[in-house]
């Protein structure tokens, strides 16, 4: 007996071990890992769910809420998809990626729809939230009692658009119940989350999706991108008549959430005949909520290790780490397999360059403009009307540095020719002449200072400019005149033009 005693001590140790281990595999991942879901659209089963219970930040799919309440009232009379809705300050107000449309600008619904779902405009969300529920707060309660409805019990929304705000909360479950009930209830609108790309004007948008015109048989939904939440996509394909809905909630790319989504649609297609060898999982209402906070991914989407700042549409991978996401066992650009229990019965994963090698396929930009439903050429003009106002409006600042060479040799009274007499005339009693006396030609500089010198000061700088013709390029940094650096360095002005910072959250 006593010969047995170490051995069956041995044996509950080996046991005890065993336990951890089993509840370590079970236990869900740290909260900093992605959140990954794969499901059945038709009966809801559940192929593949990891971290799916934890709460997460829902950024731009939100823009799936506010396109499922939208078309919901669209359905049900209390509006339509020609209903012309007026663009508010608030709206306007909204942080990038938007259309920028001024306060006053009117867009329908279907067009406001398309805008919001392929560029994920934030400000045709407000516009929408607004024709629908009278105000953001109106709409957002709408959005909540939804949810509350389809079994959403992870998610609150304070916004239709999904910028930052603590309290805008979902989880991978509650995104897969959502994907379910807009396939379910809205059929005939499914044409608003697979679009490929629109034209607006002049410009021309991809669906941020980079699933749809690249994975055979992709058909829906959406992206989502904020410093906290990492990068988000529901994704939807069918194969065979078999519709599959996979969730990826905080990939570091948005390369890696396309390849994510596609490595579990891939599996799920192909467990057709391995079905028998999983345990069952259930059916997505089913899956059990985790009480905790959602993580915050800001430092490590946002933070100084990027080579660049993020944004939704970014198409690279751009983690210094080489790629790996910290905290998954999933490498982003596709080329490691995430973790399966049958793992050695699965097929080969999809690479990221096999999934981007190519263009998406060709098609024919949706067309979307502001102004009532147009057909015919009226549409033809209302398109035109929209691409002249875009030529107008946005390249004015290019063209003012373009034009200011040839204004410099024929037309010493303009702008350039301040810059030129600061240059060549470094004891000019009057301070306006040197102003723009900068390193940088910028064309904010050079409007303030047209305005103030004389008509005798300009004539004395027209003599000096021909004289002195090799001192303009030392403003482009061709040459280094000793003039131009001390006026540079002392001269107030020269501060102004320094550039705004972006804002990428």
């Amino acid at each position: 007996m006593h010969a047995l005693r170490p051995l069956l001590r041995k044996s509950l140790f080996n046991l005890f071990a065993a336990g951890l281990a089993c509840a370590a595999l079970l236990a869900p991942r740290a909260a900093s890992a992605e959140a990954l879901l794969l499901i059945e659209a038709d009966s809801g089963k559940v192929l593949q769910a990891e971290n799916a219970t934890i709460p997460w930040y829902p950024a731009s799919v939100t823009k799936i809420m506010t396109t499922y309440v939208t078309l919901r009232a669209v359905k049900e009379g209390r509006l339509t998809l020609d209903t012309l809705l007026t663009v508010s300050p608030t709206a306007a107000s909204q942080s990038p990626s938007k259309m920028g449309f001024p306060p006053g600008t009117q867009v329908t619904v279907d067009n406001a729809l398309k805008m919001m779902m392929v560029k994920s405009a934030n400000d045709m969300a407000v516009v929408l939230a607004e024709g629908v529920g009278g105000s953001v707060d109106g709409f957002s309660a709408i959005m909540n009692d939804t949810a509350r409805k389809l079994g959403m019990t992870q998610t609150s929304y304070v916004n239709p658009n999904g910028l930052p705000a603590d309290g805008q909360v979902t989880s991978a479950r509650d995104l897969g119940i959502l994907a379910r009930a807009f396939l379910r209830d809205l059929p005939e609108y499914e044409y608003f989350v697979h679009i490929p790309a629109i034209r607006f004007g002049k410009r021309v948008t991809g669906n941020f999706n980079k699933l749809i015109g690249r994975y055979p048989g992709a058909d829906g939904f959406k992206t989502g991108f904020i410093c906290a939440s990492g990068y988000n996509l529901v994704a939807s394909a069918t194969r065979n008549g078999r519709r599959l809905i996979a969730v990826v909630l905080g990939a570091n790319s948005g390369t890696a959430r396309a390849v994510k989504a596609a490595q579990l649609l891939e599996r799920g297609f192909a467990q057709d005949n391995l079905t028998w060898l999983r345990p069952s999982l259930g059916a997505v209402d089913n899956l059990v909520p985790v009480d905790a906070s959602p993580p915050n991914l800001r430092d490590e989407m946002c933070g100084p290790h990027r080579k660049r700042p993020a944004s939704d549409d970014d198409g690279a991978l751009i983690a210094v780490n080489g790629g790996a996401t910290s905290g998954s066992a999933s490498a982003t650009g596709g080329e490691a397999q995430i973790s399966f229990f049958t793992a050695g019965l699965q097929p080969p994963m999809m690479k990221a360059s096999e999934l981007l090698a190519s263009a998406p396929a060709a098609t024919e930009p949706v067309l979307v403009y502001t102004g009532p439903t147009r057909t015919g050429t009226a549409l033809i003009a209302a398109v035109a009307a929209d691409a002249d106002q875009q030529t107008a409006s946005k390249p004015r600042g290019k063209k003012s540095r373009v034009a200011k060479k040839p204004d410099a040799a024929d037309k010493p009274a303009e702008k350039p020719k301040d810059t030129k007499t600061a240059a060549a005339k470094p004891d000019a009693s009057k301070p306006a002449t040197a102003k723009p006396v900068a390193s940088k030609p910028d064309a904010k500089s050079d409007t303030k200072t047209a305005a103030k010198p004389t008509g005798a000061k300009h004539a004395a700088a027209k003599h000096e400019a021909a004289a002195k013709p090799a001192e303009k390029p030392a403003a482009a940094g061709d040459q280094a005149p000793k003039p131009a650096k001390p006026k540079a360095a002392t001269n107030p002005a020269a501060t102004k033009p320094a550039a705004k910072p972006a804002n990428n959250s």
